[in-house]
């Protein structure tokens, strides 16, 4: 049955960014589906964790950092939810952060803080975890990207650069792994009611203009992924790789 497709029993996933947000929705979507979730967060990923315990499915949490973790802290992490979990079937890089400030005026320090987060760590956990699912015949990676992986922005040069790089590694990757069984794809969410955008949506005019230039006439929310993420995890999507799927309310198309 085609619906059995989409199940994710018996597989573990890993969440990075899965306190809250589109990561906390991200882990509970592929919880419900089936799956063990660990989740890589330097925060408390508690809430998230009772979520997923609540729906009967194994639930690690892993803390690191990811502005300041080495690439062997996120190799040890891979490790550790595959000695806890018993494998690693699907990685979510979540994670993401944003500084703003004209151009002109960015500082090294945020410059390099959100490189760090929003492109060092997803290729160095898409490596770690790249390795095992090579070796186990199969696997998948979904990344992140963003609006700003197709447009300029303003204000955000650090993260529309590591959003750019996103969709261009999700690509590399998908072209060197397919052979191996393993898709790398990247979900680009637009205009999202996240943490990531409480100064925008604080602006009023600001808020305004962008919710008038979406076709669906809203801001979108965490449950909007979901079935994204489920998607590209999942049997069903075994023949897509390399793919940025916009989940946009139809932005992009305006």
């Amino acid at each position: 049955m085609i619906l059995d497709t989409f199940r994710l029993d018996g597989k573990v996933a890993l969440v990075t960014g899965s306190s809250r947000g589109l990561g906390q929705g991200a882990a509970l979507a592929l919880a419900e589906a089936g799956a063990d979730v660990a989740l890589l967060d330097r925060g408390d990923a508690s809430e998230t964790a009772e979520l997923i315990a609540a729906t009967g499915r194994r639930v690690h949490r892993v803390r690191r950092d990811l502005v300041n973790a080495a690439p062997e802290d996120l190799a040890s992490a891979v490790a550790e939810v595959v000695e806890e979990l018993g494998g690693l079937d699907i990685l979510v890089n979540n994670a993401g952060t944003i500084r703003r400030a004209p151009a002109a005026e960015y500082s090294t320090g945020d410059w390099n803080d959100v490189l760090a987060v929003n492109l060092d760590a997803v290729f160095h956990l898409s490596q770690a975890a790249g390795r095992r699912m090579i070796a186990h015949g199969s696997g998948r990676i979904i990344n992140v990207a963003s609006m700003l992986s197709f447009q300029g922005g303003i204000l955000v040069p650090a993260y529309t650069a590591s959003k750019h790089a996103v969709a261009g590694l999700t690509k590399a990757l998908a072209n060197e792994w397919a052979a191996s069984g393993v898709t790398v794809n990247a979900v680009a969410p637009g205009y999202m009611a996240t943490d990531n955008t409480a100064a925008l949506r604080a602006d009023t005019e600001r808020e305004a203009s962008i919710v008038s230039r979406i076709p669906a006439g809203r801001w979108g929310t965490p449950a909007d992924l979901q079935g994204v993420f489920v998607f590209l995890a999942s049997d069903a999507a075994a023949y897509v790789t390399g793919a940025i799927v916009p989940v946009d309310g139809g932005w992009l198309v305006r």
